[in-house]
């Protein structure tokens, strides 16, 4: 999935470069639009109690982005087991030049337990799966 983002002020230091840990604020943007395109919105799992946690995330920045940029983030979900997923991101500027490559491993939880939603919510489940990378291809 495609997602842009207009860097704003707020964002900066005070070069006007952007600060790193913006990179990771887009990627979570850049998630809640992939559930919401897969009709599974943030706010309809928070509802059902259930939660996805970051577990880790790894960015590798190559160029910096400045003010006014509008930074186009292509996100594909790399794995998914129903208990936890990997999505990858690729972030880039209007001339094509990359500006961070990353990646965000999360888990789903419910009443502070792993979630598998395999077995609990197969509805949901299922709605995830044509989105993974491999099996789209």
């Amino acid at each position: 999935m495609i997602y842009e983002h207009k860097v704003q002020y707020y964002e900066t230091d005070a070069m006007k470069i952007v600060h790193h840990s913006n990179y990771v604020r887009w990627m979570e943007e850049t998630r809640v639009a992939f559930l919401e395109k897969i009709n599974v919105p943030l706010e309809m799992l928070e509802e059902m109690g259930i939660v996805c946690p970051v577990l880790e995330v790894n960015c590798e920045y190559r160029h910096m982005t400045v003010f006014g940029d509008t930074v186009t983030i292509e996100a594909t979900l790399d794995e998914f087991s129903g208990v936890r997923m990997l999505v990858s991101y690729t972030m880039t500027l209007p001339d094509g030049r990359e500006c961070c490559i990353a990646k965000s491993k999360h888990c789903f939880m419910q009443n502070g337990r792993i979630l598998n939603l395999r077995k609990k919510y197969p509805e949901l489940y299922e709605r995830f799966l044509p989105e993974i990378k491999d099996k789209a291809e």
